[in-house]
């Protein structure tokens, strides 16, 4: 059986973070240079997901959950508050990818990030799937600590980020198409 066909799954987005909350309740997000943590107590089954697009900490002192730094801290406290004991604490680390070519390499710097995080924090690193040049679709259930991992097709490397399209006319009778 699927780990997604029978549960119910929870969105994590962009900047944000869940915990498993009920029962079967699966944590699902969709990567490409931003990094997933999964964090969980084995012992006691329960953990989270975060979402997070760049490295560090917010320059502006925020606490934006967009940046490594803030989204771990938000995501582990939220754990230990749920009753997690630290030294028990797994992490699997997902996405840091570079999807498009002609970018900043920031799926690498989300990836370094994020693996030197959990290094310094002296939290045990569990599974790591990062970097590449394709997209994830990431579910991870908190209770079992079971991640599936599914590749997106890899973006047209033709695409430049730079260049917008311009529309050409087409000819076609008495009629000018765009």
């Amino acid at each position: 059986m699927s780990l997604i066909s029978s549960s119910r799954i929870t969105h994590v987005i962009q900047g944000e973070f869940h915990l498993g909350k009920a029962p079967g309740e699966i944590l699902g997000t969709i990567l490409g240079s931003c990094v997933a943590a999964c964090v969980r107590d084995p012992v006691l089954g329960i953990g989270g997901m975060n979402h997070f697009l760049l490295p560090g900490s917010d320059p502006n002192a925020r606490g934006n959950v967009k940046y490594g730094a803030h989204s771990m801290e938000r995501l582990i406290n939220a754990v230990l508050r749920q009753g997690a004991v630290r030294h028990q604490i797994e992490v699997q680390l997902y996405g840091g990818a570079n999807v498009l070519r002609g970018l900043t390499r920031i799926g690498d710097a989300n990836a370094r990030f994020a693996r030197q995080y959990v290094r310094d924090e002296g939290f045990r690193l569990v599974a790591e799937d990062m970097g590449g040049n394709r997209g994830r679709r990431l579910r991870f259930d908190p209770a079992t600590g079971r991640a599936t991992v599914d590749y997106l097709d890899a973006v047209d490397a033709e695409i430049e980020v730079a260049r917008p399209a311009v529309p050409r006319p087409v000819r076609s009778g008495d009629v000018d198409l765009f």
